[in-house]
């Protein structure tokens, strides 16, 4: 179900150049899952469009959420100066989310992000872990002052680090460390950019449960505008799926990247 609400900002950090963690609460927390993202209006009258944010983390017992962005533009620099008791616009949730439903005790996943596609990936680790799974996560960055959600992912089991320059963890990208992974993974999931994205596809795109979740620019949202269309491998030239709406979680091996 998608919602409209005005939520209340509870609490604003930063915790690295240029990126920031709001908590959220309101009534909407209580339909949202793992993966999917809201869609937030610029308290500002100049600026139109909304911005799509991933979910990081759900808690539903205060209802409430932890969204994770970067400032990009102006839009996202008014988020990063707002405070504590205001409200925003918030329309969602939006998208389809990940699923472990299908995971069971002793099963072992594999987590795979970079830089801000790593938030939506904690809610998957904390729902995993909570039904006896083994988490493994392998996380990279282009600087050790950019490295985000090492602790967080830390709670529910393993993480590897990796930066381009070697400032901090391993020096190169995750799939150095993916690579020379020999354990037998039930479930994949990522989110990062393209490159990244394109080498998980690549890497597992005949595994049964491996997911990527994709950012795109979007406009409405909500599927009508298809803006943010992706081309599946199967199927005619005009069935393009919606990153808004069939993703941003898509299988391995099902799009044109």
């Amino acid at each position: 179900m998608i919602l409209k609400e005005l939520m209340l900002l509870v609490d604003q950090v930063q915790l690295a150049p240029r990126i920031f963690a709001m908590t959220l609460q309101g009534d909407m927390v209580g339909e949202m899952k793992m993966g999917q993202f809201i869609h937030i209006r610029v308290p500002d009258d100049s600026m139109l469009l909304r911005r799509p944010i991933s979910i990081s983390e759900i808690d539903r017992k205060r209802s409430q959420c932890r969204i994770i962005y970067r400032v990009e533009g102006q839009g996202t620099d008014v988020f990063s100066k707002m405070v504590a008791g205001e409200q925003l616009d918030v329309m969602g949730p939006l998208g389809t989310g990940f699923e472990v439903d299908f995971l069971k005790a002793g099963d072992q996943i594999l987590i795979i992000g970079g830089g801000i596609g790593v938030p939506p990936l904690v809610e998957v680790a904390k729902q995993a872990a909570l039904r006896g799974v083994n988490v493994t996560s392998v996380i990279g960055f282009a600087t050790k002052e950019a490295v985000i959600l090492e602790e967080e992912l830390a709670r529910y089991g393993q993480v590897y680090v990796t930066t381009d320059d070697g400032s901090y963890g391993e020096k190169g990208s995750v799939a150095l460390v993916v690579d020379r992974l020999s354990e037998e993974f039930a479930a994949i999931y990522s989110c990062g950019a393209p490159g990244m994205m394109n080498y998980v596809d690549q890497r597992y795109q005949d595994h049964p449960h491996a997911y990527i979740s994709l950012e795109a620019r979007m406009a409405c949202g909500m599927g009508a505008c298809c803006a943010c269309v992706v081309k599946p491998k199967v199927g005619q030239e005009h069935e393009n799926k919606r990153v808004c709406k069939e993703g941003p979680v898509f299988a391995t091996g099902s799009l044109i990247l």
